[in-house]
């Protein structure tokens, strides 16, 4: 009798204690959920008999089976694999209703799998921006025994190694459990991937995060899910070396004193990077006057002999019947998205 009020006065104390204990990781967890359902608080499935269901970050599907998204707002934009776009597939359909935008997805094959994404668009005038708050995306695996890798367009591909960005090997899977391990042609071997370096990630395939010269090869991916291994198409790996920046340009001439009615070509070289398209211009004497020149442009990878790769890209200006109107500087411009680099040569009479 004497100790039971002591306990009492203990006992209040403790209840203090895990009263306040749970709710600060209740208040967490609801933190940590709305935050991670910011992104998908927009984007709903629509299920049998009119219900909705939120989407995860990733979801499985049947091939076959129709799809219906909904995404809230008056103003919504979408995004899904570039290859329904680029075919005008009759499967998929898109409509902007009052309150929500919907999108249909009939007969899906396993060549739809991607992320499917929609966002708010907030306008002003004819200027339009993203609304970051309102986004909505998931990515969708359409799964088919059949097709374990999600077709490609053709049977080789290349990718470029760069030394100072991650190289991917696009072959993605439509099966999320699939086994999937990537191997050289030549010497036939496993390429080992140590989850550091080299990973494997089901939505974009196997990435190099460091690639080297030692990579350079041909590829391909080998996946296994409840059945014979599939194969997927062979990747033609490119090692690259070129220093980023405006193009690097050099411009040479056939004769710099022509004759008249002479024939002379003026040529602009660029060397960069073989992914990086480069953009010809010219200024030549005649212009102005409306001389007529022929110009022609073209590109080809070569090899330096040393494993690495290289676009070389030309612009070449002809004039026919070299005339007194001829003489003077032939300017050329190239341009690619880091700049761009102006080179001249002079052609006298």
């Amino acid at each position: 009798k004497g100790k039971r009020p002591k306990e009492p006065g203990e006992n209040k104390i403790k209840p203090v204690n895990k009263k306040v204990k749970p709710k600060t990781p209740k208040m967490k967890e609801r933190e940590s959920v709305d935050s991670s359902l910011k992104s998908q608080s927009i984007l709903t499935q629509v299920m049998d008999k009119g219900h909705f269901q939120k989407l995860a970050a990733t979801l499985s599907l049947a091939a076959g089976q129709s799809i219906e998204l909904r995404c809230k707002g008056s103003n919504v934009t979408w995004n899904y694999p570039s290859y329904l776009d680029t075919f005008k597939d009759s499967r998929l359909s898109i409509k902007q209703l009052d309150r929500y935008s919907q999108l249909i997805l009939a007969n899906s094959t396993a060549a739809d799998t991607g992320e499917y994404s929609c966002w708010l668009q907030l306008c002003n005038g004819n200027k339009c921006r993203k609304d970051e708050t309102k986004t909505g995306s998931t990515y969708i695996f359409f799964t088919d025994k059949e097709e374990l890798f999600v077709p490609a367009p053709s049977y080789f591909e290349i990718v470029y190694l760069n030394p100072d960005k991650p190289a991917v090997i696009p072959c993605r899977v439509t099966t999320p459990s699939a086994k999937v391990t990537l191997h050289r042609e030549f010497p036939a071997e496993e390429i080992e991937t140590d989850g550091t370096d080299i990973i494997y990630d089901a939505k974009k395939g196997f990435v190099f995060q460091h690639p080297t010269s030692d990579h350079k090869g041909i590829v391909y991916c080998k996946a296994e899910s409840q059945g014979a291994p599939q194969i997927s198409i062979k990747y033609h790996l490119l090692y690259v070396e070129v220093p980023k920046g405006p193009p690097s340009t050099t411009i040479a001439v056939s004769s710099s004193r022509a004759g008249l009615s002479d024939r002379v070509r003026v040529i602009c070289t660029v060397l960069g990077e073989p992914d990086v398209d480069v953009n010809f211009s010219w200024q030549y004497p005649g212009q102005k006057s409306g001389r007529p020149v022929i110009t022609q442009n073209f590109w080809r990878l070569i090899n330096r002999g040393i494993g690495h790769t290289t676009r070389i890209s030309k612009s070449v200006l002809l004039v026919e019947d070299f005339e007194d109107t001829d003489m003077g500087n032939y300017v050329c411009i190239a341009q690619n998205l880091q700049g761009e680099t102006t080179v001249a040569t002079k052609v006298e009479l």
